[in-house]
């Protein structure tokens, strides 16, 4: 019956619960007081804004809770109007303790100064509630001390007369921030102590205060952008630009960042390292969800495959077979932000559920959200590069790491931060003798390589060399990776993939990370080699390097579907030319193949088996045909990806049976060949 937090709900809504009609008075007492204390707890702590609406209310209630006390100490017999009065007075309150959760979240004290009339308003309709309820409540009636009831009676009073204001120091500050946009739109900023009088007031000292502020803001961008409207996605940008800019100029000092990082990032992989691939796949179409949703046997699907199924007359559940009394979908959050934390840390690119999402978000990643957003960014570039260009070592280090977390996931960000000149700053600072700088210089280059006007700035400025040598001999295996990743991107200029092939020192570093990295970092040496592969030159250098007993080895021991998937990528890219498909077969890997086809790995993973097939059967000869045609489980999986597989999966199956059935019915003319495999075991395709 009562609100708790991390509920997932959003913030500035408030979801209570009516008490239920045949619920035992005693129950909805004790309920009440409980409640009463946990509003109260919130007198001691921090409240940036609504500061004095806030603690009138808390005092309101604690006068109640008093009087809730004596009356459940009291034993009193509550009439049907008392306990319906009561009901109304627990629906009120819950709501104040969620408005009070809120207003104490360090992370959303910018937001909610910002709706300080919003918040206020929330106050007042609050309180007129509680005093509605409590002066029909029938006292006469109830058990409890003279004075205890005179003091209900005056808190009612006040309840339903106080106006709840806001203070006139929120409006004061809620002024100065938007001044400070408006500045932004202008490109330019009222000086430093200005912006640290606003952070001081809201008691932001640190980076670490001013970054959480940053994600808040962010999560309720991205949560903005599903709804139609998209109504505060503007005034949101602006926030988080002008958070960004406080961060970046304001603080010079990350705070704990190093082992806040580390501890948080323990705790994510622990979590996600209990979790199985499985966890997030759709029991219906057995892929990853890209947009989880809940029906209401409590069991999670993806939206298109449980609507297609509802579509097709089922009202059931399809994982328990319950009928359903409605076919009502309810967004999954916390499921979808944990496959996109697993899908991130593992490498796994996370779709949109349909083109029109997959434009928005796009679009949103393109553009700043607002005049204001645009402005700050571009002075924050200005001012990074400024330190990476003349800063001390701990300046340049900040500012790397300022420029990593700014290229992240905002294609604007990367398009400002590369206009301003980061990327010579930062290809200099790879030679840096301190791993920490090292390693941010290196994972900022990574994101900023997305940039289409990147590639040729880090070419041009000398930067292959130098990401080579990291990718060699990096000063942590992180920064090792991030070359990797890098070396990916690079590669997608054509230019660019001969002259890092070309290279004699890619290879082996490629291969030495693939054989002894850690997950990740194997990731990104396999989508680095896959890239390359496009020009001829490359194919015959990755076989050459020994590559493929390596791939076979990640086949037949890897744990991980996504390297797996990786590897097959690169093994069916390899077998589409002969000298591929040689080295391939020599290493005997058509039962590992096979094996994985018939596995759960995902949809793209088995694309790449059948394409993997019909490559070593047009280039391996006869002897891989009768090797595959006396496999006694391939046909079934075969003939399952023509229903189940992607197109190209589907397209590439019915040419393998028709070669397959083909080879048979040529060896079924040889006595000696009769008995291979039974001809009702093969079906026309066409």
């Amino acid at each position: 019956m009562i609100q708790r937090s991390g509920s997932g709900r959003r913030i500035l809504t408030y979801p209570a619960v009516h008490p239920c009609e045949a619920i035992a008075p005693q129950t909805l007492l004790n309920s009440l007081i409980t409640l009463t204390h946990i509003i109260c707890s919130y007198k001691s702590k921090f409240i940036a804004s609504n500061n004095r609406n806030a603690r009138e209310t808390v005092r309101q209630i604690g006068v109640v809770r008093v009087f809730l006390e004596e009356i459940r100490d009291g034993q009193s017999v509550l009439s049907a109007s008392a306990v319906l009065c009561l009901s109304e007075l627990h629906l009120a309150f819950q709501k104040v303790q969620l408005l009070l959760e809120d207003l104490t979240r360090d992370d959303a004290r910018v937001w909610m100064l910002i709706n300080s009339d919003r918040v206020a308003n929330h106050f007042r309709v609050l309180s007129r509630a509680m005093g509605t309820a409590l002066d029909v409540l029938p006292l006469v009636s109830v058990n409890a001390p003279v004075e205890v009831k005179e003091h209900v009676e005056l808190v009612t009073r006040q309840a339903r007369k106080a106006m709840f204001e806001v203070d006139p120091d929120d409006i004061r500050v809620v002024e100065a921030v938007r001044s400070v946009l408006v500045g932004f739109e202008k490109g330019v900023v009222s000086g430093g102590s200005h912006l640290k009088w606003v952070l001081e007031y809201l008691g932001i000292r640190k980076w670490s205060n001013c970054e959480r502020q940053v994600k808040f803001l962010d999560s309720e961008i991205e949560v903005e952008n599903l709804t139609e409207e998209k109504r505060e996605v503007g005034f949101l940008s602006s926030l988080k630009g002008f958070m960004c800019y406080c961060r970046c100029v304001l603080f010079n000092v990350v705070d704990g960042e190093r082992g806040r990082r580390s501890e948080t990032k323990c705790s994510s992989s622990e979590v996600l390292n209990r979790l199985n691939v499985e966890d997030f796949q759709c029991p219906i179409s057995l892929e990853i969800m890209v947009d989880p949703v809940t029906i209401r046997t409590g069991h999670s699907y993806d939206r298109s495959s449980i609507m297609k199924w509802f579509r097709a007359g089922n009202p059931i559940c399809p994982k328990t077979g319950e009928k359903l009394k409605n076919m009502e979908v309810v967004p999954n959050l916390a499921l979808k932000r944990l496959i996109q934390q697993y899908c991130a840390a593992n490498c796994v690119p996370f779709a949109a559920s349909d083109n029109r999402n997959l434009d928005t978000g796009k679009t949103r990643l393109a553009v700043a959200g607002s005049l204001a957003a645009e402005g700050a960014t571009k002075m924050v570039a200005e001012f990074l590069s400024g330190r990476l260009d003349v800063g001390t070592r701990e300046e340049q280090n900040k500012a790397a790491y300022e420029i990593r977390l700014l290229s992240k996931t905002s294609i604007f960000n990367r398009s400002c931060l590369v206009e301003a000149g980061v990327i010579p700053h930062l290809l200099k600072l790879l030679s840096s003798a301190d791993s920490v700088t090292q390693e941010n210089s290196i994972a900022a280059l990574l994101n900023l390589s997305k940039h289409s006007k990147s590639k040729d700035a880090i070419v041009e400025n000398g930067g292959l060399d130098l990401i080579v040598d990291v990718l060699k001999k990096g000063l942590k295996p992180e920064a090792c990776q991030h070359a990797a990743g890098t070396m990916f991107y690079l590669a997608s200029i054509e230019e660019y993939r001969i002259m890092i092939g070309e290279n004699p020192e890619v290879m082996p570093a490629l291969m030495e990370m693939i054989k002894d990295g850690t997950d990740r970092a194997k990731k990104n040496a396999l989508v680095a080699i896959f890239g390359l592969l496009t020009h001829p030159a490359n194919h015959r250098r990755v076989i050459a390097a020994g590559l493929v007993p390596v791939l076979i080895n990640i086949l037949t021991s890897s744990d991980s579907e996504v390297l797996v998937t990786d590897a097959l990528a690169i093994l069916s890219t390899l077998a589409e030319k002969p000298d591929g498909s040689v080295a391939i077969s020599g290493c005997k890997a058509l039962d590992a193949i096979v094996r994985i086809l018939n596995s759960s790995i995902p949809r793209a993973g088995k694309e790449f088996c059948v394409s993997l097939l019909m490559a070593l059967c047009l280039n391996g000869g006869n002897d891989v045909v009768l090797l595959l045609v006396k496999s006694p489980s391939l046909m079934g999986s075969l003939y399952s990806q023509l229903s189940e597989g992607t197109s190209r999966a589907s397209r590439k199956a019915s040419a393998l049976i028709r070669l397959l059935h083909e080879f048979h019915e040529r060896r079924s003319s040889s006595p000696m060949a009769r008995g291979v495999l039974p001809q009702e075991r093969f079906v026309h395709v066409r």
